[in-house]
């Protein structure tokens, strides 16, 4: 039986909270851009002063791979900011579920990320496998690096945001995964 999914028009919006450790939890602002030609002038515009972008793509399908070098390239261009490089990158197969029609070896996708400086993981949406921690790994990679000073929205972040409450917002794209935070700093 084939498997049915609706592919993304445009761009969809989503939230999710994540516990970082007890009692510090974020607020991901998930952004799903679509990754075809044709949505490319609506959805360049989502990675503006985006502190973190997950590139997805779907083990099953080999042009999808093979377009990841792409939507890489269009994410790093556009996600703006004092200094794009700071920016978390993360690549992200899915359809792990779905091993007997793979068309991408996980060590491809282990070599492209590892060549991008880049996290990876596989994942399936069906059956649940590593959602959760493909969201936690780019969670606790941005938190890492705005406690060391490397994203700070004092210096221009806008996709960081202070307050007084500790909590966090992150925004996730088939390209795009933009992060907000409220954490106390006086600019």
């Amino acid at each position: 039986m084939a498997e049915i999914s609706d592919p993304t028009v445009g761009v969809d919006f989503y939230a999710r909270m994540i516990e970082l450790r007890p009692g510090y939890r974020v607020k991901l602002q998930l952004w799903d851009t679509a990754g075809q030609e044709k949505f490319r002038s609506i959805t360049r515009s989502y990675y503006r002063n985006s502190v973190g972008v997950l590139v997805i793509y779907d083990i099953t399908n080999r042009e999808s791979f093979e377009h990841a070098a792409e939507w890489l390239k269009e994410a790093q261009q556009n996600v703006g900011g004092p200094n794009p490089s700071k920016c978390v990158f993360q690549l992200v197969a899915t359809k792990s579920d779905c091993a007997e029609r793979r068309q991408v070896n996980y060590e491809e996708g282990e070599y492209f990320a590892k060549y991008h400086k880049m996290q990876f993981i596989e994942t399936s949406a069906k059956t649940g496998e590593n959602v959760a921690d493909a969201f936690s790994m780019a969670a606790q990679e941005i938190y890492k690096r705005t406690q060391e000073g490397v994203l700070s929205p004092c210096d221009g972040w806008e996709g960081l945001k202070t307050g007084h409450m500790r909590s966090h917002s992150i925004c996730l794209s088939e390209q795009s995964y933009r992060r907000t935070e409220s954490s106390g700093c006086s600019c």
